[in-house]
């Protein structure tokens, strides 16, 4: 099985997609002759010409009220922002437009629209571009939440997203685009909704999404040498939820840690949290742990940015707290 990066997947899927669906069409800054801020669409342009693939300006509350109407008209845009802190400038589109039209208007309109780009801190860029802003869509009825941690999650997810009759908010890790991993070269999607378990285990579930599960995969590395086994669960979209995947894996192990890059206040994790509660309280061994990024703005000096983020060390000692080791 060919090994691709991240970038590449997701390059993968929407090519393959605007060969298939001539009415699937990119917009965005940079999309075009830069080949994307983070070269995601790199020879979409050669290879659709200006027609589909299309330059705009800094202007994120217009071009995606464009790509509101021409979903309403029929046609598929993915929406591209150059970070999904951009996204904030268009949020009355995607929030009071493309997430209710099809209620608003009675079912006549649906929106087919992807929003997409990088989402989450990177590195040194400030806290303006630092910031985890899943929670405030995943809020939103009326909108589809989805975040990879894989190359082979990536493009699957995609290509679904892209097919689908709904607004999806598509947010990728910033820090993944360079991580490879194998990538069947024949024709595949993955359902929205439907989790995955990255790592089997006993003795916790580590629920997280996007980078964070990569950081949980270290942390469980970790937690073997001594014994402890740490089931990953990847929900891969947030709306909908796999909550019968989640709630499977914390009444076999009967302790539950909830690792996020986002805020505390608020946080997806607190949903999360709760429906575990909820459906796995009778096998509940220890009450639920979350880890998240401190409740501060992002700092921008490496060493203060290192702190405040979720780091390997703070999944394992709150493993140890729910194993009462600690």
């Amino acid at each position: 099985m060919p090994v691709i990066s991240y970038r590449e997947a997701l390059n993968q899927a929407m090519r393959e997609e605007m060969e298939r669906d001539p009415d699937v069409f990119i917009m965005g800054e940079e999309v075009g002759y830069y080949n994307g801020a983070y070269k995601v669409t790199q020879g979409l342009l050669q290879r659709f010409s200006e027609r589909r693939v299309v330059d705009t300006p800094i202007a994120e509350m217009g071009f995606a009220g464009i790509g509101v109407g021409a979903a309403m008209v029929g046609l598929r845009p993915i929406i591209e922002f150059m970070t999904f802190n951009f996204s904030l400038v268009a949020i009355d589109q995607i929030i009071n437009n493309a997430a209710k039209i099809f209620q608003m208007s009675g079912g006549q309109f649906h929106v087919p629209i992807v929003f997409r780009g990088p989402s989450g801190p990177a590195v040194q860029v400030g806290s303006q571009h630092s910031q985890a802003l899943e929670s405030f869509y995943a809020h939103v009825p009326g909108l589809k939440v989805v975040m990879p941690s894989t190359a082979y999650d990536a493009k699957g997810l995609l290509k679904t997203a892209i097919r689908d009759d709904n607004p999806v908010v598509f947010m990728e890790g910033e820090t993944l685009y360079g991580m490879t991993g194998e990538v069947p070269d024949h024709e595949y999607s993955l359902p929205l909704g439907v989790g995955d378990v990255k790592r089997a285990g006993e003795h916790v579930t580590l629920v997280a999404w996007s980078r964070m599960v990569h950081v949980c995969l270290e942390a469980a590395r970790a937690l073997a040498d001594d014994g402890i086994e740490a089931e990953v669960v990847d929900p891969r979209t947030l709306r909908p939820l796999d909550h019968e995947l989640i709630a499977r894996s914390v009444n076999k192990t009967g302790r539950c840690v909830i690792v996020e890059v986002g805020w505390p206040v608020a946080g997806f994790g607190a949903e999360i949290a709760y429906q575990v509660q909820r459906r796995c309280l009778d096998h509940l061994d220890a009450p639920i742990e979350r880890v998240t990024s401190d409740d501060v703005p992002m700092p921008y000096a490496k060493n203060l940015e290192d702190e405040v983020q979720t780091q390997v060390k703070d999944v394992v000692a709150a493993v140890r707290r729910a194993l009462y080791l600690d």
